[in-house]
């Protein structure tokens, strides 16, 4: 199972959006999203479709960064949404919190529940093995960690893997240098690990960032299988990134490579078949960068959906 972490920002729940409407069979997706707006419109859309599609999903209700700073606000804004609570999963990031944690689980009743450690959580707190005990905790999610794992492992719990997968730049035009590089191998070996399933951030970087600016170079991101079935991720960049002028342009360059590339792998889905119909379209439409973020976060849900749907 893949449990894709994504925030709760504009297109990353537009690409949710989508993707429950076109894969409403997608049984190996489960995303886990954490809310970081305080406007939730974005959010109900989202949750609707899931929940009509069918596929489960995973709720942080103690976000750590953006807007939000209560439990309650998530609750309130989303009351009618998380209504079933068999349909969705209530997630916790862990740090000194736990009795927080616990107290919350019981007044709402919580079954089925989702632990995110942190950095900071203690393993050897009793309170925490307190909370990881309960028989309301069913999923707990963790970057590598042998001691974790191996105290986890006697809890009978389903053991998710978080990996960071996404090798940042600090400018677009620096993935230029990097065009193709390997993404992740997790799906072909993380129930030999141990592991119930596994996730990653996609295509976007871990650490949290408010807003955006305009770009020096405009760059997509395609993870594809290769013959030795690993997932790599290839970097479609602009060349023309002298200054910020004409991201029109930049995309259509960018949108060339992309497009040559997707054809020659004969890759067609729903995500890589839109950004054929911007680049076709009057020679590279600019939708964007949000809706060039979505395009590169839907083919990689797509692809990994497709991936688990040959093997599970």
């Amino acid at each position: 199972m893949y449990y894709p972490y994504l925030r709760g920002r504009q297109f990353e729940l537009i690409a949710l959006r989508e993707f429950a409407s076109q894969h409403s069979l997608a049984n190996n997706i489960v995303p886990i999203i954490e809310p970081v707006k305080k406007t939730f419109n974005s959010m109900k859309l989202a949750l609707l479709k899931l929940l009509e599609n069918n596929i489960k999903f995973a709720l942080i209700l103690n976000p750590i960064v953006g807007e939000i700073g209560k439990i309650s606000e998530i609750l309130d804004s989303l009351s009618d949404e998380l209504g079933d609570k068999s349909a969705w999963i209530p997630a916790y990031i862990l740090s000194n919190n736990y009795i927080k944690v616990v107290n919350h689980i019981e007044k709402f009743d919580y079954k089925e529940v989702m632990l995110l450690c942190s950095d900071n959580t203690d393993i050897s707190d009793i309170n925490f093995i307190t909370l990881v005990s309960s028989p309301r905790i069913k999923y707990i999610v963790f970057r590598e960690n042998r001691n974790l794992k191996r105290k986890m492992t006697s809890y009978m719990k389903e053991l998710i893997r978080l990996d960071d997968n996404f090798n940042t730049q600090k400018k677009n035009k620096d993935f230029l240098k990097i065009p193709d590089e390997k993404f992740s191998e997790e799906h072909l070996f993380y129930k030999e690990e141990g592991y119930s399933g596994f996730s990653d951030y996609t295509i976007l970087d871990s650490e949290y960032a408010e807003g955006g600016f305009l770009p020096r170079a405009v760059a997509i991101h395609i993870t594809y299988q290769k013959e030795n079935e690993e997932v790599w991720i290839r970097h479609f960049t602009s060349d023309s990134n002298e200054n910020t002028s004409n991201v029109q342009g930049k995309f259509a360059e960018a949108a060339k490579k992309a497009v040559e590339f997707l054809d020659n792998k004969d890759i067609h889905n729903f995500a890589s078949n839109e950004l054929r119909g911007y680049y076709n379209n009057g020679n590279g439409t600019y939708p964007g960068l949000g809706m060039v973020k979505k395009i590169s976060i839907k083919n990689h849900l797509e692809l990994m959906n497709e991936i688990l749907n040959s093997v599970e």
